[in-house]
């Protein structure tokens, strides 16, 4: 008998998932701010960075055998969800094959709240501002331009390990927090 902790990934795709919404937990794993723009409509929200501290939650919808599959925007978080889950003694649960992004062009339903950036372009557009300040910051101040080589690096790190430090820190900010209703 194989382990399921070590099983390869299963993922299921949009359509399969809508056909059975009633009959699935879902799992988002992306930040509560991200959560609050769209998610779908029987979804729970435990961010990644929080995930460890609601394993409990997951288990208890594993152990009453109700099928749980996780979700974030394009399925990379929910593939570090998966393994952390695993790690954890949890099965490897299905992931939604391409995340919100490939639900909502199959046009699932979805509850759409404050709109906000997702995490990914938050990096981005952090990442971008700082590489610019820090080459017109260079023009007065030479080693500024070592900013700029800095947050390179770190994109390029980022890219290997497959994690990315900013996008942790900026998960930190009320931005990405749940709105005050």
């Amino acid at each position: 008998m194989s382990d399921p902790t070590t099983a390869s990934t299963v993922c299921i795709d949009p359509r399969s998932l809508h056909d059975r919404l009633d009959d699935v937990e879902i799992i988002d794993v992306r930040t509560p701010g991200e959560f609050e723009s769209v998610h779908v409509p029987t979804s729970k929200n435990l961010p990644l960075d929080e995930l460890e501290d609601h394993a409990e939650v997951v288990r208890a919808a594993v152990d009453e055998g109700r099928e749980v599959v996780l979700v974030c925007r394009s399925g990379n978080r929910a593939h570090q969800a998966q393994d952390r889950l695993a790690e954890a003694g949890l099965p490897r649960l299905p992931i939604l094959e391409g995340g919100m992004l490939a639900w909502q062009a199959d046009d699932g339903p979805v509850v759409q709240d404050v709109i906000r950036w997702d995490l990914e372009r938050q990096v981005r557009f952090v990442a971008g501002s700082l590489v610019v300040l820090a080459i017109l910051a260079s023009i007065v101040y030479p080693p500024a331009r070592y900013v700029a080589g800095f947050i390179g690096l770190g994109q390029i790190v980022a890219a290997w390990t497959n994690t990315c430090a900013m996008g942790m820190l900026l998960t930190k900010l009320p931005y990405n927090r749940p709105s005050s209703a």
